[in-house]
């Protein structure tokens, strides 16, 4: 049975973000993920963590624009220069948090200049931090329309293309069925890539146990195919976190 993490920027939101650290933990999870942790000093996030006894396991980079702009431009063009700037201010918070993974956004983008420019801000970053785990992640265009990365086939190609032993591909479980209709064929497809899993339910970014997967299923093929990653719970809770934690009690039992 993997390791689960709680997406403290989803879940848990019924207490400041500081104090979801210790939730998380005394509802069993042992690591977490922060989306978009530039809005709270770094050092005060890293006690938390700490203080709750957990991991800190993903980000995303860059840092988003609330007001409106994009929050994610590694494959735009005209934003190369900000993707870099901006990718050095994530390097510093992970650092200083101790995030095993950071996530670089394509952002909305299309055609060959943004598949150039995504290649070629790719090969910087691993390069930039070779002592830094980065990943790409394809996004389903209903929820994201226009969203540069939203083909496995593509990743594939473009990690390939990379060829950077720090880069691999983090498969979100919603995206994925959105994408492929066939979560266990695309697992099976995309597994030696895969450095960090996120799971929902779907077809609503619900609890992930309700609708169209099988979740039981699905952590026994990690278990087949020796996944050691994390995988994280990154929904919208139907009520309270806590009231739909049923699944992860589930999850820990059966590893117990």
């Amino acid at each position: 049975m993997p390791r689960f993490a709680a997406n403290l920027t989803m879940l848990f939101t019924e207490v400041p973000i500081l104090d979801r650290f210790a939730v998380a933990a005394e509802a069993g999870f042992e690591g977490v993920e922060i989306l978009f942790p530039y809005d709270v000093a770094a050092p005060e996030l890293s006690r938390a963590a700490i203080a709750a006894g957990l991991d800190i396991v993903l980000i995303n980079a860059p840092p988003p624009n609330w007001a409106g702009g994009p929050r994610g431009f590694a494959a735009v063009p005209e934003l190369k220069e900000r993707f870099r700037r901006d990718f050095e201010r994530s390097l510093r918070v992970a650092q200083v948090l101790r995030t095993r993974h950071i996530h670089l956004m394509a952002g909305r983008a299309q055609g060959e200049a943004a598949m150039e420019t995504f290649l070629d801000n790719l090969d910087w970053a691993t390069k930039r931090a070779p002592h830094a785990s980065l990943t790409i992640e394809p996004l389903n265009q209903v929820d994201m329309p226009g969203y540069f990365l939203s083909d496995y086939g593509l990743a594939i190609d473009i990690i390939d293309r990379i060829a950077a032993p720090n880069l691999g591909l983090q498969l979100d479980t919603y995206h994925a069925q959105h994408i492929t209709g066939d979560i266990m064929a695309c697992w099976r497809k995309v597994a030696p890539l895969v450095r960090h899993i996120q799971i929902a339910g779907h077809p609503g970014r619900q609890e992930p146990d309700t609708g169209t997967l099988d979740y039981p299923a699905f952590f026994a093929e990690l278990d087949d195919w020796g996944y050691r990653g994390w995988v994280a719970g990154e929904y919208n809770p139907r009520q309270t976190t806590l009231k739909g934690l049923d699944w992860l009690r589930r999850a820990l039992s059966a590893r117990s």
